[in-house]
């Protein structure tokens, strides 16, 4: 098999995409490099369709090899154990932009592996997994109605940039991951420093135009390959003589089904038609039914997803008659968990979130080993969407996909609001709990976990909120709805979810089955959730309008005290042995930083204010023209050093001990003996000159008297 490399321009990178090398047996496979960090994307799709699916199997995994940036795993056993959350996040970000472009019917068992293979520590790996998922999808024979191209945009002192390096990224106010084809905006994915919806839409446009030369390069390796012919299949497909049939027997029913409002007494009648129906067909078939079960099972989601979208397109109606920019009944109310340092409910329609927020100290942040190191977080958002949520029954196995992925498009929302660590020294987690869902409950999450923030004290920016719009595209008609019920979303053409606060934008993710929404549609769906989003934030301003002035009495109150860097060790002592301590005597925590910063943590003051004094003690400074009671530990022929406190002591030269004529030190101060001193001078080495006279003359109201000229010498 040849070799075949094209490379290409991104902005001011350089991208080589190459094939026919590496992972031959695959059916698509392509390794994908920027600067010195290279991609294996593979791709495998099974020759048959497994009897019984009805669904398109396909799964993505994205993997970082820490190998590639020359590190070993922390973990006991030295290697890769799960998916971390940013290898799942990378993961669905390439699963939702592939997966619509499959061909309709298309459900052979189809995998797609990235590998991060080198790392150069400046041009990241995922939008470069993305592209080459595209890439090597189109040199196989898989019927995938591509190219699309991954790309990353940023904003640097106000000019937008295609795939920022790491540093670019720290100085952006943008970060949008998106694919897109030609002609099309397939999937979005990213936040910004609350940027107006024009904005967003000129940064969304950039990265279309900027991909334009990956595509170009993706279909003339394409040409190259010469395997331009794409596999057959049987697709999956209702007959449609079943649903001929079919549609007669349930038509009316859907019609009815979905002028009901309530989601639970919909879905019952929902059942009721396909029962109707399925009851039908095994009276009329006998034994042949199992044959057909899934076709007529099929012909009925046809006939909802059918009556539905015709019922918005063409007669201008939604379900619950809302119009298409109305947003369902709010109800918010906050400090519902007593125990809790800050909480939440909130209702939107039949969707239900309660929040909680926590407050913990520097030793509950989140270290996390990444291809660039150790990083650690001290801003967590954890989303959890249990079965009773949605009425069903199912095993509890920990965080799917799913939750991960709207977990963090939640926390990126809130993260840009979060006050600087120099203000607000705590570790924050927020749990949002769905406790009911029909629609949009990351957005929920993030209108919850706002209002727990404010109410557990924590000084955010601005309030922000969330709304997930929808498309219904029909031809040339198209609707576009403002927050969205499930049934909306699991018919309709689009999710997007946008979250902001009353000045700009946050975070955003958008996800398509059609081929692509254009710039019109865009800019007319972030105006329409922009205004949603205001009436959302008007009323959760209602139960809550800022936070709270003080924090929960249960929360640990933190105060950060100031030592000098080289005192730290006095603190820590050896082995730890005097901080633990001070932990064990207080029952506080105590973190130190390497800059000299000692956050001191208790939800009891008073133990707070000993662990204060007590690392003052340790690591205090003598102060010029103070005056101390210290303690005579040395005497010397010219003068007794004398210690201030712990760790601390300075010369009294006995030219310094009165105001008379000293013969001998011994004849004014013993060892031991506790004596006033004043500090006269601290010379750059640290060393600390007392005068014994002078404090005694200060005690008195005094001037101090000159020194006496010493004997002469015989």
């Amino acid at each position: 098999m040849a070799v075949i490399t094209k490379n290409i321009k991104i902005g001011d990178r350089d991208v080589t995409i190459e094939t026919g090398k590496i992972a031959k047996q695959a059916h698509g496979s392509v390794t994908v490099q920027c600067g010195e960090t290279i991609v294996l994307v593979t791709v495998v799709s099974a020759k048959e369709r497994k009897e019984g699916l009805d669904f398109f199997p396909l799964t993505v995994d994205y993997l970082e090899k820490l190998s590639a940036a020359g590190r070993i795993p922390g973990s006991y056993f030295r290697r890769e154990g799960r998916l971390t959350d940013r290898e799942t996040l990378s993961s669905r970000v390439i699963d939702r932009s592939l997966r619509p472009l499959f061909a309709e019917g298309y459900a052979n068992e189809t995998q797609v592996i990235a590998t991060v293979l080198s790392f150069d520590q400046e041009n990241d790996s995922d939008v470069l997994a993305l592209t080459g998922a595209s890439a090597a999808l189109s040199c196989s024979d898989i019927p995938f109605n591509g190219p699309i191209a991954g790309v990353r945009v940023g904003r640097v002192n106000g000019k937008l940039v295609a795939n920022p390096t790491l540093a670019e990224r720290a100085k952006s106010d943008i970060e949008i991951v998106m694919a897109a084809s030609r002609d099309a905006i397939v999937m979005v994915e990213g936040g910004a420093e609350h940027i107006s919806e024009a904005e967003m839409v000129d940064a969304l446009m950039f990265g279309k135009e900027s991909v334009k030369a990956t595509l170009d390069a993706q279909e003339q390796l394409t040409k190259e390959l010469k395997k331009t012919e794409k596999r057959k299949f049987d697709p999956m497909a209702t007959p449609a003589d079943i649903k001929a049939e079919v549609k007669p027997l349930a038509w009316e029913d859907i019609k009815k089904a979905y002028a009901i409002h309530d989601k639970g007494d919909r879905y019952a009648a929902l059942g009721d038609v396909k029962k109707k129906v399925t009851t039908h067909f095994k009276e009329k078939l006998g034994d042949a039914y199992a044959k057909k079960e899934k076709g007529i099972k099929s012909a009925i989601e046809d006939l909802k997803y059918d009556y539905m979208r015709g019922m918005v397109v063409d007669d201008k109606k939604r379900i619950g008659d809302r119009a298409f920019d109305g947003i369902r009944a709010i109800s918010c109310d906050v400090s519902v968990l007593p125990r809790t340092h800050g909480s939440a409910l909130f209702q939107r329609g039949e969707t239900q979130a309660i929040v909680s927020t926590t407050l913990g100290t520097k030793e509950d942040d989140q270290r996390i080993e990444t291809l660039t190191g150790e990083i650690s977080k001290r801003f967590l958002l954890h989303y959890n969407f249990p079965p009773y949520s949605v009425g069903e029954t199912k095993p509890l196995r920990g965080p799917g996909r799913r939750e991960v992925g709207h977990g963090a498009l939640a926390e990126r929302a809130l993260l840009k609001v979060m006050p600087d660590e120099a203000d607000f020294p705590y570790v924050v987690r927020i749990v949002s709990e769905i406790t009911e869902s029909n629609g949009s409950s990351s957005m929920a999450t993030v209108c919850g976990g706002c209002l727990s923030l404010m109410d557990a004290g924590v000084p955010i920016k601005a309030p922000v909120a969330g709304i997930a719009m929808g498309l219904i595209k029909e031809g040339e008609k198209i609707a576009i709805l403002s927050d969205i019920l499930g049934d909306e979303d699991h018919l309709g053409d689009m999710d997007f979810k946008v979250c902001g606060t009353a000045k700009g934008i946050t975070s955003i993710q958008m996800d398509i089955k059609i081929t692509g929404v254009t710039r019109e549609i865009m800019a007319t769906a972030l105006e329409q959730a922009r205004k949603g989003r205001m009436h959302i934030l008007e009323q959760m301003a209602k139960s809550l309008p800022e936070s709270r002035k003080q924090i929960s009495k249960h929360a640990p109150r933190i105060t950060v005290i100031k030592i000098r860097p080289e005192r730290i060790r006095d603190v820590i002592g050896p082995g730890g042995k005097v901080i633990k301590d001070i932990i064990a005597r207080t029952g506080c925590s105590v973190n130190i930083d390497d800059n000299g910063d000692v956050a001191i943590a208790s939800s009891n003051q008073d133990q707070v204010e000993m662990a204060i004094k007590m690392v003052q003690a340790l690591t205090q400074e003598a102060e010029v023209g103070k005056i101390y009671l210290g303690t005579v530990r040395k005497i010397t022929d010219f003068g007794a050093f004398v210690e201030l406190f712990p760790g601390t002591d300075g010369l009294v030269h006995i030219s310094e001990l009165s105001d008379k004529r000293v013969k001998s030190v011994e004849d004014v101060v013993k060892e031991g003996e506790e004596v006033l001193v004043k500090v006269i001078s601290v010379d750059r080495a640290g060393k600390i000159r007392l005068s014994r006279k002078e404090a005694l003359a200060e005690k008195n109201g005094q001037p101090a008297a000159a020194p006496s000229a010493p004997p002469a010498k015989a």
